[in-house]
C-alpha cells in the first residue's frame, strides 16, 4: 500500500496518507461504509448518477461543520441526479447526532471508521490519526472519476466552487 508524507500537513505538520491516491480519468473503485443505522452503503448504490464525495476527519470540528453545512445547502441546486456524499471516521452515532443537531438533510453520510475501504481504495487514511483527510471527489455516471482535491493544508476548506462546476458540467 502506498504511503505519501508530501502532500498534506495537519496544522503545519506532515502527515502520511495510506493508500492508493485517486486521480482524474481513474475508474473509481467500489468501496462499503456504515450509515447511521449501521447498515453497509457501497459507491455501487450511487450507480447512474453524479457523485460529489465530500471528506474530512470530523463533524465535530468548524471546518468540516462548515463542509457538510456548504455541500448540504449546495445539494438542492443540483438535482436528482447528483448524490453528495460524506465520508469520515466519525462513529455512525456521532454523524447521526451532527446531522440531527444541524438540519443537515441533503447529504448521505457514511462512517469509514470500521474498515478504512474508502480510505485507503482513494488514498485518503492519515496514517498517524486514523482519520480521513479533508477533500472531494467527483465520480460521474459512468463511475469515472473527474475531479480530485487532496486539500494541502487539513485545517483548511476544500475548493467547494471548484468541485461543485465540476459535478454541473456531468449533469
Amino acid at each position: 500500500m502506498n504511503k505519501d508524507n508530501t502532500k498534506v500537513t495537519f496544522a503545519g505538520g506532515a502527515i502520511t496518507l495510506v493508500g492508493n491516491p485517486v486521480k482524474i480519468g481513474d475508474k473509481a473503485e467500489n468501496f462499503t461504509a456504515i450509515n447511521q443505522g449501521l447498515a453497509p452503503v457501497s459507491l455501487s448504490d450511487f450507480d447512474g448518477k453524479v457523485k460529489i464525495l465530500s471528506i474530512f476527519p470530523s463533524v465535530d470540528t468548524g471546518v468540516c461543520s462548515a463542509q457538510a453545512h456548504r455541500f448540504n445547502k449546495e445539494a438542492s441546486n443540483l438535482g436528482d441526479n447528483v448524490q453528495i456524499i460524506t465520508l469520515s471516521n466519525d462513529l455512525p452515532f456521532a454523524l447521526g447526532r451532527f446531522c440531527g443537531a444541524e438540519g443537515i438533510e441533503n447529504l448521505i453520510t457514511l462512517s469509514d471508521h470500521k474498515e478504512m475501504d474508502f480510505g485507503y481504495k482513494f488514498g485518503f487514511a492519515i496514517e498517524e490519526l486514523r482519520l480521513l483527510t479533508r477533500g472531494v471527489v467527483v465520480i460521474d455516471k459512468e463511475n469515472i472519476v473527474q475531479y480530485v482535491e487532496y486539500v494541502p493544508e487539513v485545517t483548511d476548506a476544500p475548493n467547494f466552487d471548484a468541485a461543485l462546476e465540476a459535478a454541473k458540467a456531468l449533469v
